[in-house]
């Protein structure tokens, strides 16, 4: 009995010795197949399990495509979106994970402890967003672990093992790193190009900051406060209406003359947020939009109101300007004429007379009545003439300065130059049977529309009552070989020029055939004949074309023996005969000029002759320098106040100041 109940215990440990290996065995393979299912493997892919231990997947970051070993499962993250390694993928690496023994795991996990037991104090998510690796830092932290790994023990086949076993996770990660790289590439460019685009425009605004910024504010503050002044909701409110206009004075006085913010004074910017304080007031007591837009328009339109008459005032007073002779230029002629007449016969005369008709040197011909304006374009050609004594002036005046005019050359002589002065009476043959135009000046609706008021307010364009129009000076330009008979070729001169190199170049230039030569105006459409004859009339549209060019009086080089020839001043006749009432053209010299010479004009050099310096600002400093005449054609004359500073030094530097008869009549710079 004692035998068999020994038995039983014995048979037991037997059974418990052969059965539970096997047991445990089928246990761990159960286990095993069981977490490596595809089906589990997708729903969960953070966990695999190894001899029933569930261990985490490693998500490092640092870890490189091409030092993975095992397919433990590839999470790729993005900007937009996280994705996992397709179905397929997935497949082949569970079947090459089978292959894999044990210990290969095993080693696999304690190669990465201590990295895995720092990365596990971070976030995982943060792990896996944070995308593959891209710095060669990490390549560093791989060559170490294979190192690792090789002085692990381990033979040569489990290496080579291990190295089968990454090939497919290394191609899916390759293709997943290349798309990390390019979008990353992509989100940095796009990065740089936003931040160079908003310096770009930081940079920008920085430049078109205003420097009248805080002035325009405070002048927008004064609009906005009389609009609140003239609401009917303001008005019924007396302490807001006087704390308002108490600080438009402020604001007005801070504003001053102001036009930039650097002539404020350091008190507007709080005069600006006090007068904002009460404008807001103002926005509480008056919110209807509707009154404010009424009554804004009502000051626009007053000042569209304002600006038209202020521009019609300062075209009257600038032509009053332009008309009027300053005290200095008034007293000039009758300080010579006294000092002229006391002088005797003898000294009354200018030397060199047999000059006068000798048509091989350079003759010019100026007429004017201004003794300052002739006096500048004398010295200033003399100046530059490389032969002074070889350049002859013919200066035409009238009878009321020819003594003034005479007196000037006799105590101002121009060096080795000759100087001849005429008074226009002393042709007798320029009468009124002989030129129309003397008959037109002296017609009863001519003086009519000079001297009658009504007339003068009917007429927009005021410069064509400038009285340098009845002047017959203005219209001797038109009579040269007749003047001068005996010379072959002359060059005409205003008075508000002023040479600045030598002119003799001008006498040798082949006009080849035309009586004038001149600088061509015109440019793309402006200055051109429509602009100064009336196209619209049968007689001007039948013989001349509007888009001729134009060109300048004030510097003219005149053929007199071609003029002779074609009989110009014959057409110059029978034009102003035609335009007795006024229709073809307006009144001046420039549009019979046109009209005189037509196809007879040979365009000279732009650097000859330069204009504008009368009326526009914008003439070029290097135009200026290389030309030979600079002309002040304009109502800004340099004599006159209103003439333009930047430009006044090229003409008063051919006047001494300190001469007597200027300083007698108080004439300075």
């Amino acid at each position: 009995m004692k035998k068999l109940r020994l038995r039983k215990p014995v048979l037991f440990l037997l059974f418990l010795t052969v059965l539970a290996p096997i047991v445990l065995y089928t246990d761990k393979l159960g286990s095993f197949t069981a977490s490596s299912s595809k089906n589990e493997f997708i729903e969960d892919v953070s966990t695999l399990s190894f001899g029933g231990e569930n261990r985490k997947l490693n998500l490092l970051p640092e870890e490189l495509p091409k030092t993975l070993r095992e397919p433990i499962g590839i999470v790729y993250s993005d900007n937009s979106s996280n994705s996992v390694l397709g179905s397929g993928e997935i497949r082949d690496s569970v079947d090459e994970l089978r292959s894999v023994k044990s210990t290969e795991h095993k080693a696999r996990a304690l190669s990465a402890t201590d990295d895995e037991n720092e990365l596990q104090k971070e976030n995982p998510i943060k792990q896996v967003t944070g995308g593959l690796p891209e710095t060669n830092e990490s390549d560093g932290i791989q060559k170490s672990k294979l190192t690792e790994e090789k002085e692990s023990g381990e033979g040569k086949e489990d290496a080579e093992k291990q190295k089968k076993s990454g090939q497919v996770t290394n191609i899916a990660a390759d293709k997943m790193g290349t798309k990390n790289d390019q979008q990353s590439a992509q989100t940095s460019g796009k990065i740089d190009s936003g931040e160079s685009s908003k310096n770009k425009i930081q940079r920008s605004s920085d430049q078109t900051v205003m420097p009248d910024a805080r002035v325009r504010h405070l002048k927008d503050q004064l609009i906005r406060a009389k609009v609140y002044l003239g609401l009917g909701a303001t008005r019924n409110n007396p302490h807001y209406i006087k704390e308002l206009r108490l600080r438009m004075k402020e604001v007005q006085r801070a504003l001053g003359d102001a036009t930039k913010d650097s002539d404020l004074p350091r008190s507007a910017n709080d005069k600006l947020k006090a007068m904002e304080q009460t404008l807001a007031k103002g926005k509480q007591i008056q919110d209807d939009c509707a009154a404010v837009i009424k009554k804004l328009r009502a000051i626009l339109h007053s000042t569209e109101e304002q600006l038209r008459v202020h521009k019609k005032q300062t075209m009257f007073l600038t032509q009053l300007a332009a008309k009027t002779l300053p005290k200095g230029l008034h007293c000039l002629p009758l300080r010579l004429s006294t000092e002229y007449y006391s002088l005797n016969s003898s000294q009354q005369q200018f030397p060199n007379q047999e000059k006068l008709e000798d048509p091989s040197l350079y003759h010019y011909a100026l007429f004017s009545d201004n003794i300052l304006a002739a006096a500048v374009v004398v010295n200033s050609t003399v100046s530059h003439a490389k032969d002074p004594a070889k350049h002859v002036f013919h200066i035409v005046t009238d009878r009321l300065n020819y003594a003034a005019m005479r007196m000037w050359f006799v105590a101002n002589p121009p060096g080795k130059a000759t100087i001849q002065v005429q008074n226009i009476e002393e042709f007798t043959w320029l009468n009124s049977s002989y030129s129309p135009v003397l008959k037109q000046l002296g017609s009863p609706s001519m003086i009519d529309y000079y001297f009658k008021a009504h007339r003068a307010n009917s007429d927009s364009n005021l410069k064509f009552r400038n009285p340098k129009y009845l002047s017959i000076l203005n219209h001797l330009r038109f009579y040269l070989p007749e003047i001068f008979p005996k010379l072959n070729k002359v060059l005409f001169v205003d008075d508000d020029i002023v040479v600045q190199k030598d002119l003799t170049g001008l006498w040798s230039i082949d006009l080849k055939g035309k009586v004038n030569g001149a600088v061509e105006t015109c440019g793309e459409s402006f200055h051109r004949f429509d602009r100064y004859l009336n196209f619209s009339n049968p007689l001007i549209s039948k013989n001349f074309d509007p888009r001729s060019c134009g060109w300048a009086y004030g510097m003219n080089i005149f053929d007199l023996e071609e003029w002779k020839k074609q009989n110009r001043t014959e057409v110059y006749h029978t034009w102003q005969k035609l335009n007795q009432d006024r229709q073809l053209w307006k009144l001046g010299t420039l549009p019979p000029g046109l009209i005189t010479f037509w196809k007879s004009t040979f365009p000279l050099s732009r650097s000859w002759h330069v204009l504008g310096l009368g009326y526009n600002p914008n003439v070029s400093q290097k135009e200026i320098e290389r030309a030979a005449v600079i002309h002040y054609n304009g109502n800004m004359k340099p004599w006159l106040e209103i003439g333009m500073p930047k430009y006044r030094n090229f003409w008063a530097r051919f006047i001494d100041y300190e001469q007597v008869f200027l300083r007698d009549c108080n004439i300075n710079p």
